[in-house]
């Protein structure tokens, strides 16, 4: 696992698939059984901690401090001077839209504000290497896309952001590169896009015909003919389906085609292709409710 500077780094599994373990002894707190692990090229992260901010998978503030004193007194903690610190907390709440909370107790917010908080808390200090454990979990479709616009505009800054999530959309919007991991093995590291290659394509075509040909085209692994919709037909495809040959060899059919369309795979779908049974406790959260992706090419 390496991760590259400014880069967001999405650190994908299931539930109990080793990814808060992972990120707890890059952060030296928990020490591994084997293994190397460096941050910053140096193999004792505390000797860094000024320049990491995490977001641990328990949440906790204390819940008498008000919303601009929680954020100031960790950025403190981090080495920023006190008047600092305050007027950070102040300019982090009123731009992402928690202005009216700078004086309220932690204890009388919402659970989705307070979560906002806490988040605003790791990148008070100006850190250069962003953790965040299981970020989105617990907001709602509203802050989730607050969230997602909150680590965009850290990425334009030029943090390095490592985030672990097992709800796969948010990795196909914000990761330059991730790691798919399942029961602590490395399944897959690399670009979503190369993640998608992982798994075939689905081609959904109208036709006017016999659809017989169209399972013996190059790439084509199985067929299926709707039964409810007339010349309606799905095609599976291979892992690293090309289109070209495809396309030149079903206009050598004579096969009149209505519609054609061709759906790429959701990472999610890529993930249970390749783990499996592993896959229990992945979310695509937010996908059709036929779990497909769709893209026109």
């Amino acid at each position: 696992m390496r991760v590259e500077p400014g880069e967001v780094f999405g650190f994908l599994g299931p539930n109990g698939a080793g990814k808060t373990t992972t990120l707890r002894i890059l952060l030296d707190i928990i020490a591994p059984d084997s293994g190397r692990r460096r941050v910053f090229g140096d193999p004792q992260p505390l000797e860094h901690a000024s320049r990491i901010g995490y977001l641990p998978e328990e949440r906790g503030l204390y819940k008498n401090m008000t919303a601009e004193a929680a954020i100031a007194y960790l950025a403190e903690l981090k080495g920023v001077p006190g008047r600092i610190a305050r007027q950070r907390a102040a300019e982090l709440l009123k731009r992402w839209g928690l202005g009216e909370a700078v004086r309220r107790r932690i204890g009388k917010l919402s659970k989705g504000m307070a979560q906002k908080v806490q988040v605003l808390s790791t990148i008070a200090h100006d850190p250069d290497l962003l953790i965040l454990d299981e970020p989105f979990s617990g907001l709602d479709p509203v802050n989730q896309q607050v969230l997602e616009d909150l680590i965009a505009d850290e990425k334009r800054r030029g943090r390095t952001i490592i985030f672990s999530t097992h709800v796969m959309q948010h990795a196909e919007r914000l990761c330059d590169r991730i790691l798919l991991i399942a029961r602590g093995r490395d399944i897959f590291t690399g670009t979503v896009e190369q993640a998608r290659r992982l798994k075939g394509i689905r081609i959904e075509l109208r036709i006017t015909g016999d659809p017989a040909p169209l399972a013996r085209l190059p790439g084509i692994t199985a067929m299926q003919v709707d039964p409810d919709t007339p010349g309606r037909v799905l095609l599976e495809t291979e892992p690293g389906f090309r289109a070209d040959p495809f396309l030149r060899a079903l206009v050598q059919t004579g096969i009149e085609i209505d519609r054609l369309r061709m759906i790429e795979p959701s990472l999610h779908e890529v993930f249970v292709h390749l783990v499996g049974a592993d896959a229990d406790g992945l979310s695509g959260n937010g996908a059709r409710s036929d779990g497909k992706r769709e893209a026109t090419r």
